[in-house]
């Protein structure tokens, strides 16, 4: 049976379903695909990003893992954000901590 959802019940169980980290260090991994050669360069530049603790270069479906800390869940989003836009980054998938 197919059911309709609105999209405001919708955003609204999003909303309510969403981690918020607004003051509290968030440690999270980043995937990376990179275009075809690309993966060094791309390396290179993410490990001038302050909050990277460290990179791995991966076989698989991803080309390198990002290991970073950050001080809040917006400063995440503004790195996420920096390494999506550097050349050479097809997509990016990342991974938050969470507590267990």
């Amino acid at each position: 049976m197919h059911t309709d959802i609105s999209k405001s019940v919708l955003k609204s169980y999003i909303w309510q379903n969403t981690i918020i980290f607004e003051d509290v260090m968030v440690d999270a991994c980043i995937l990376i695909r990179t275009e075809k050669g690309k993966f060094i360069d791309v390396i290179e530049r993410i490990k001038s990003i302050e909050t990277v603790v460290d990179t791995y270069p991966v076989l698989g479906r991803y080309d390198v893992v990002v290991h970073l800390i950050t001080s809040n869940g917006k400063e995440l989003g503004r790195n996420v954000i920096k390494i999506s836009n550097i050349a050479g980054v097809v997509f990016t998938e990342t991974l938050v901590e969470i507590e267990n």
